[in-house]
């Protein structure tokens, strides 16, 4: 699985040095090198993505895809590595049609400050989310 990242390497071990702990514990991690984001009052982001086993081999091929609404104008992109911690999570992704706020894993998505301070020990949610690249 250390192959499945290295796109987002270099930002990793700045804003979120305990990834590859994280990695190591990982039951699967699930890519999307490019997600793009745009709005203008209502907003829509996509990108596909690809989850990797331990091992390196692709579990399969995922599209993440989310509206939204309010005071919002612009677009961005970035890419988005998220951390499959138990079974459950994997087959809760497969077996449903992913995920949605409040139903199915729990999602901690994981910024700056969280990450330098996360340890092994303290790692007790389903799926672990690290954005990067934000432009």
């Amino acid at each position: 699985m250390g192959r499945t990242i290295t796109a987002l390497r270099g930002r990793e071990q700045s804003d979120a040095p305990r990834t590859q702990q994280i990695q190591q514990q990982a039951k699967a991690v699930l890519v999307f090198p490019d997600i793009l984001k745009v709005g203008l009052i209502a907003g829509a982001q996509g990108g596909k993505g690809v989850m990797f086993a331990p091992d390196g081999t692709v579990m399969g091929y995922y599209t993440a895809r989310a509206v939204s609404w309010g005071l919002q104008a612009g677009g961005q992109t970035f890419s988005e590595a998220m951390f499959l911690m138990s079974d459950s999570a994997i087959n809760y992704l497969n077996a449903s049609d992913g995920w949605s706020v409040g139903v199915g894993p729990s999602v901690v998505v994981v910024d700056a400050g969280m990450g330098k301070s996360m340890t092994t020990t303290t790692l007790k949610s389903d799926v672990y989310a690290f954005i990067y690249g934000q432009q």
